[in-house]
């Protein structure tokens, strides 16, 4: 699934780091460290659950997909989109389309992920998010900073979750 194993970003060393590079390289490394926790998994492992709350390895990879095109394509520059919340179902529970195997799945993470790249990179970290997607109006539409920032905190979490479940499937732990 990986190409190659992304370096985490550097420390500051004696200037301070520009914030929008830091936090897009910090972004870049927990993308590929999801990745990194899914290769090597059966497509069983994938799409199964060991846990209480049933979610997948896939359905969770389907969700990021999802909250990569949510905030960056329709939360921040308002494109509109058919079904933002593509990745929930009525019960709520994150689901891959019926239609869509492995392959897909990874193919559609990388392409959001390449599109919300592009976003960031033509923005400024102080610019809003354009009203008429996500946000109807300026008093709620965030800096791209802060979508940075929250997008880079959620992947930090479901990193941490697909920590337990790749221990549970397989003992492997770590980066």
């Amino acid at each position: 699934m990986t190409d190659t194993a992304a370096p985490l970003p550097e420390p500051p060393r004696s200037t301070p780091p520009d914030p929008h590079t830091m936090a897009s390289a910090y972004l870049d490394y927990y993308r590929d460290t999801v990745l990194r926790k899914l290769d090597g998994l059966s497509e069983a492992e994938l799409r199964g659950s060991r846990l209480p709350s049933g979610w997948s390895p896939l359905e969770l990879l389907w969700h990021l997909a999802c909250v990569e095109r949510r905030w960056f394509r329709w939360g921040f520059t308002a494109e509109p989109l058919q079904d933002p919340w593509a990745d929930h179902d009525e019960a709520d529970r994150w689901r891959v389309p019926g239609h869509m195997g492995v392959d897909d799945v990874v193919a559609r993470f990388r392409a959001e992920c390449a599109r919300s790249r592009e976003i960031a990179a033509c923005a400024a970290f102080t610019d809003r998010a354009a009203i008429g997607g996500r946000f109807a109006d300026e008093a709620q539409a965030p800096t791209l900073a802060w979508i940075l920032f929250h997008v880079l905190q959620e992947y930090a979490r479901h990193a941490g979750h697909l920590d337990i479940v790749r221990e549970l499937a397989d003992g492997a732990t770590g980066e």
